[in-house]
């Protein structure tokens, strides 16, 4: 009976281990394609936006900017928060106000690196 429960406890721990390593195993085996890739961050893209400024927060250093499409990243016009960097771009901006802005993005961030009243 004591052999037939151990046997049984090891059966279910060697169950258990396999399973855990079922995803790690899988993982690699859909990355074996990927060798010589260059796994490093996306180079960061540049563009030049217009829009209405909707928010300032000037803790967080940043704006919510509703802009038009900006053509050379790609994105359609839409409302968006960006970082302004440096945090000094936000003064003297307010709430409503229309601007043209540079934009630095790189894969899901973006920030504002210039600002000019229009």
């Amino acid at each position: 009976m004591k052999e037939t429960m151990m046997r049984t406890c090891h059966n279910a721990f060697l169950g258990l281990a396999a399973l855990a390593a079922t995803p790690a195993l899988a993982q690699h085996q859909h990355m074996d394609g990927m060798a010589g890739m260059d796994m490093s961050a996306p180079a960061a893209r540049t563009g030049q936006g217009r829009g209405v400024i909707t928010a300032i927060d000037l803790k967080a250093g940043s704006l919510t900017i509703r802009h038009e499409p900006i053509q050379a990243l790609n994105w359609p016009a839409m409302t968006m928060t960006f970082k302004a960097n440096p945090s000094a771009l936000l003064k003297g901006l307010t709430v409503g106000q229309r601007i043209g802005f540079d934009v630095k993005a790189q894969g899901m961030a973006a920030e504002i690196t210039a600002v000019r009243p229009l």
